[in-house]
């Protein structure tokens, strides 16, 4: 407890000091006003940025916004890398891949899940009324129907047509850009200042089936840490793990690197241990400022971001011109 001694000497000391007063800073070109908002999507999305700055408006937080944002492609059957219309596995069967991660750390996935439209609705669901992670499979699958969700075919005529075709030859390799790299990663900052991000995908088209790939891998395809930014990758999936790419990028941020040059940093690594001629892989990111980056191994990489109420496509740039 303060005595009346030190409470005269504290009161005598404040009065030295004049009234302070404070200069509002703007923000530079590539920085969200304070507290965002703004949304960032990997690749050409801007039906997806579209319905998360909806959900901002409305007075959504971050975790609304990327939710929203990722179902519009998950819905798109002309969308053959995500949700329904996604393209299958070798066996035929669409299976998905999602996660999510708000600004508190706590986190939701799903593997490996069939007939359900919205994978990232579920991996919410997983983070917000399971004590779980991740859920795979069938459990993930009766998880979602005792949730609500209903079974559906996710199976379009023209992606079941294309897998057909596929059978006569039944060659697998993946080519750089061809298949938009299955996935959409989304990053958010609210009102509040808040970072959120989600991830979802139907995997590498005629992959092996029970394949897995980095979307919904904490770390991996998707990464936030509201201290700092957050980061999703995109590509071949296999290299993002094995570099744990989204983390990369983030810890790199909290090093104090530039989102642009952590993605680039990231992307490095992949580089100087494989053979990337062939394969592609791109990361953006976000900072607590608002401030992004993006960068890719090949060109053809690109990224929408909405700032501002304006929404622009950006060819991110590579490591291969």
């Amino acid at each position: 407890m303060i005595n009346r001694r030190r409470f005269l000497s504290v009161s005598s000391l404040a009065g030295l000091f004049p009234t302070l007063s404070f200069k509002t800073v703007s923000p530079t070109p590539n920085e969200a006003p304070a507290g965002g908002p703004l949304v960032i999507s990997t690749w050409k999305q801007p039906k997806a940025n579209a319905a998360a700055q909806a959900a901002l408006d409305r007075g959504g937080s971050a975790l609304d916004a990327v939710e929203a944002g990722v179902r519009i492609p998950e819905a798109d059957p002309e969308d053959m890398s995500v949700g329904y219309g996604g393209r299958p596995d070798r066996d035929g069967r669409v299976t998905l891949d999602a996660c999510i991660m708000d600004e508190k750390g706590n986190a939701g996935s799903v593997v490996f899940l069939e007939h359900i439209m919205h994978p990232i609705s579920v991996a919410r669901a997983v983070m917000e009324k399971t004590p779980h992670v991740m859920l795979a499979g069938e459990g993930a699958y009766r998880f979602a129907l005792s949730q609500g969700f209903k079974k559906e075919n996710l199976l379009t005529a023209k992606t079941e047509k294309e897998w057909r075709e596929w059978l006569k030859t039944a060659k697998y390799k993946p080519i750089a850009n061809i298949e938009r790299h299955d996935t959409i990663g989304m990053l958010s900052i609210d009102a509040q200042g808040n970072i959120s991000g989600a991830c979802t995908t139907s995997g590498l088209a005629y992959k092996m089936n029970g394949r897995v790939g980095d979307s919904p891998i904490i770390g991996a395809g998707l990464f936030v840490d509201n201290e700092i930014g957050g980061a999703c990758a995109t590509g071949l999936g296999e290299l993002v793990m094995r570099t744990c790419g989204s983390f990369l990028v983030v810890e790199l941020m909290r090093q104090g690197r530039t989102p642009q040059q952590a993605c680039e940093e990231a992307a490095l690594r992949i580089v100087k241990k494989q053979d990337y001629k062939d394969i592609q892989v791109g990361f953006v990111a976000v900072n607590k400022k608002g401030e992004t980056g993006a960068f890719s191994i090949q060109p053809g990489f690109n990224y929408t971001i909405t700032q501002d109420k304006q929404t622009k496509v950006i060819d991110a740039p590579s490591y291969l011109k």
